[in-house]
């Protein structure tokens, strides 16, 4: 026996009816499964899927899609700026290389390609740009960061090689930053997940700003004694030396 509603005409749309009907009237744009919330995941992800295989939209990555509009020229094209300023899956994205040494002062370039780095295992190309430079895996704890933060961490890591300033300047200015309330401890929350060498030059830092014993003595047992560190620029810090950084001769670090 057929129930009311179908006798009616009122049958329930099916999530592909729905999803196909608001793709339809929505024009040119960029779709993601969050614009869809509330339907049935495997039913919309089935539907996005048969929808890219018959040509009414066009998959840019995991979850993003986008619905052209026909021009003189043939199908319009994603607008790329916009499909950046979406927020890609929940992955923390920050500047890397010379783009955070820009940030931080240390330099005026601007890189020839975008460097970024991320906590996921990509990013999709074509948020973030084909010729993008992109460091993968960084730790999750980056997420409670600031990116002046996170750029301080670069930074770091990359042993101030984005600096044009002289050796003395470098360290002027690190420590500058080094001294704003606070951020001294909320990176050493998240130096356990960096690698030795930062955790030697973060505790260099801490002493030649004068942080208490106590809280570098957790930095100082994480380290293996025998290890030596190439802090490069970085070896005019203070205490270098004992926060086992490699010896350099005095006309490098000028």
């Amino acid at each position: 026996m057929r129930s009311n509603a179908t006798k009616s005409g009122l049958d329930q749309p099916t999530t592909a009816d729905t999803v196909r009907r608001r793709i339809q009237s929505g024009g040119e744009r960029v779709w993601r499964f969050v614009d869809f919330s509330g339907m049935p995941f495997p039913a919309l992800a089935k539907t996005l899927s048969r929808l890219t295989r018959t040509g009414m939209i066009q998959r840019l990555g995991k979850g993003l899609y986008y619905r052209a509009k026909q021009t003189a020229f043939g199908p319009s094209k994603p607008n790329i700026s916009k499909i950046r300023s979406l927020p890609v899956l929940r992955k923390g994205i920050y500047l890397s290389g010379i783009a955070a040494g820009n940030l931080l002062g240390f330099t005026t370039q601007n890189p020839a390609k975008a460097e970024i780095s991320t906590d996921g295992s990509s990013l999709p190309r074509l948020i973030v740009g084909k010729e993008t430079i992109i460091h993968t895996r960084r730790p999750g704890a980056w997420r409670n960061l600031s990116q002046t933060e996170a750029a301080l961490l670069d930074f770091l890591r990359n042993r101030g090689d984005s600096s044009e300033l002289s050796a003395k300047e470098t360290k002027k200015k690190l420590l500058e930053h080094f001294m704003a309330p606070g951020l001294f401890g909320k990176l050493l929350k998240v130096a356990e997940s960096e690698p030795p060498r930062v955790r030697a030059l973060l505790g260099a830092i801490g002493q030649e700003i004068g942080q208490p014993k106590n809280k570098l003595l957790a930095l100082k047992n994480s380290l293996n004694q025998l290890s030596r560190f190439d802090f490069c620029i970085l070896t005019a810090l203070s205490y270098a030396q004992e926060w086992q950084a490699k010896e350099r001769n005095s006309d490098e670090i000028i």
